[in-house]
């Protein structure tokens, strides 16, 4: 057996019956963990990245796993204990107090062993760009636009996550918290795993301030939450180095039309005069960013590309996980995901209540939302633990189709 393996005897224990975990996760699980030993001891006699990677995107699931059966071991031994008739009434007391621990333990152990066995998004441990933009509602959905990259950028800021905000579109005329368009971006590594619950639809229901009759008002909002590559792909994997041809992130120079334009909007003798705002268009795909908030051409040029590389990214990856869909729609009866097309979370003024439609969670402290404290981490928590549900769903179904 490799040094460091979980051991499996005959009798191993199976999923228990009250732990939530299905034979099928427990075998996928105990076949990762005895790979983890053999790549450990490739690294025992000579280091290497690659393995050294692997190994380390795998480790949690050994950790856990060995959790996951020295509770069950330790259960069998209690139940055991407890059998014996020999067994004196003080020790029976304490193995029946620690029996209620362990079982009490195992949901949560079980819960954690299935999430690490989801796959890490290609994108998990990279910075973000979120996108927002106003849709349906007029003036409203842009006036919510504007709370919503306030909501982002002080949940940013209380998370110690760094936010820029590249780009900020608003509307003509006096008012300047009627948003077009914005883009924030966060430069911590890992803010697009902790961002990305927020793709989609957001939905606002209020009583506009322009509004005699006191009517509620329905508008949209679309969030689209963006890898951020480095300025240089070198030190990324070779998978999402987008400057080497044969990544699947990579864009050919030549298939992207450059324009170059005055800027409009304020700013004096210097947007006049000066042609220093850029346009990027790739023309397989129609995608177009524009930007001209900085006063340099080179500076809007780079921050343009960061966004377009961000967008075909995002746009690729998402077919793929179509892809995906498609195939588990048959065997789950469904799709197992929601995409940025979708209405994905209503925040009601009137009933100060901010409720997300994937995991169902309705929070009735708006105001906690919108500030970006403790009532929006907690619900992103629970889309995130929707979003682990859902994939542990799918693996099930897969590993099942494939017997």
């Amino acid at each position: 057996m490799p040094r460091g393996a979980p051991s499996t005897p005959a009798n191993a224990p199976a999923a228990a019956p009250d732990s939530g975990l299905s034979p099928v996760l427990l075998t996928r699980a105990r076949l990762l963990a005895a790979e983890h030993a053999k790549l450990s001891d490739r690294l025992a006699e000579a280091f290497d990245a690659k393995v050294a990677k692997r190994a380390g995107e795998i480790a949690p699931v050994t950790t856990v796993l060995k959790e996951w059966e020295s509770a069950n071991e330790s259960i069998a031994e209690l139940k055991s204990l407890l059998e014996q008739p020999e067994t004196d009434e003080e020790l029976r007391s304490l193995a029946i107090e620690d029996l209620e621990s362990s079982r009490e333990a195992l949901p949560t152990i079980s819960d954690r062993l299935k999430k690490s066995l989801i796959p890490r998004h290609p994108f998990a441990d990279l910075p973000c760009l979120v996108e927002i933009r106003p849709g349906a509602g007029g003036d409203e959905a842009g006036l919510f636009a504007f709370e919503m990259l306030r909501m982002y950028t002080s949940f940013c800021s209380r998370r110690g996550l760094r936010p820029t905000i590249l780009k900020q579109d608003v509307e003509d005329g006096a008012a300047e918290d009627r948003l077009t368009e914005a883009v924030i971006e966060i430069e911590a590594d890992g803010a697009y795993d902790i961002m990305r619950t927020e793709s989609g639809v957001h939905r606002v229901q209020r009583v506009p301030a322009t509004e005699t009759k006191g009517r509620t008002h329905t508008s949209a909002v679309s969030v689209m939450v963006l890898p951020s590559f480095p300025e240089s792909g070198s030190g990324l994997d070779s998978a999402l180095n987008f400057e080497d041809p044969t990544s699947d992130y990579y864009i050919d120079p030549q298939e992207v039309r450059v324009e170059k334009m005055r800027a409009g909007g304020a700013g004096g003798q210097h947007v006049n005069k000066t042609e220093s705002a850029i346009r990027l268009t790739h023309m397989p795909t129609g995608t177009v960013v524009s930007m001209q908030d900085e006063r340099s051409q080179q500076a809007n040029r780079r921050k343009a590309w960061q966004i377009l590389r961000a967008k075909i990214a995002e746009a690729r990856q998402e077919a793929r996980e179509q892809e995906l869909v498609q195939l588990r729609r048959g065997a789950m009866g469904g799709v197992a995901r929601m995409g940025r097309g979708d209405k994905i979370r209503t925040y009601n003024y009137g009933q100060s209540r901010c409720t997300d439609h994937r995991s169902g969670i309705t929070i009735h402290n708006l105001d906690g939302v919108l500030d970006g404290g403790d009532g929006l981490e907690t619900v992103m928590e629970s889309v995130r633990t929707w979003m682990a549900d859902r994939e542990v769903e799918a693996m099930v179904v897969e590993e099942r189709a494939e017997k």
